[in-house]
């Protein structure tokens, strides 16, 4: 198979509308970290800090209205400034990958042989770093 691991995409194709960032967080390390000792998680290939940005999506027919995307970074990356008029922060991702997953949160098992998942396919996303649009994203219907 020639497509292994992390699948790259062009950002305009997973936020045609554009994207707006809401807050950037360090990620949990949840097999070091213990209740009273939080450790940032590391990134498998650089070993820099891996931080979550949580954006809107603006598309107005998303499925999910908010979308976390990670970046490996050696300190906390700085949101772009807010868009002139309006208290948003438009942002593009560049290096943007995706990797897809079963959300399997709705599995029934009836007995071992009758497993019902009534799972979807979810997406997690990764950059390699964000900054301020080039372009202004496509204006939506109103």
């Amino acid at each position: 198979m020639a497509l292994q691991g992390a699948i790259p995409v062009q950002f305009g194709h997973v936020f045609p509308h554009g994207a707006y960032v809401l807050s950037v967080q360090p990620v949990r390390d949840f097999d070091k970290s213990t209740r009273e000792h939080t450790v940032q998680e590391r990134d498998k290939e650089t070993g820099e800090l891996v931080w979550s940005v949580e954006v809107i999506d603006a598309d107005p027919e998303a499925r999910e209205s908010t979308v976390r995307v990670k970046i490996a970074a050696p300190v906390q990356p700085v949101p772009p400034d807010t868009a002139p008029g309006v208290p948003f922060r438009p942002v593009e991702f560049d290096g943007l990958t995706l990797v897809p997953w079963v959300d399997g949160k709705r599995c029934r098992v009836r007995d071992e042989r009758d497993k019902q998942c009534k799972g979807r396919v979810a997406y997690s996303y990764r950059a390699r770093a964000m900054r301020a649009p080039s372009r202004p994203a496509k204006a939506t219907a109103g």
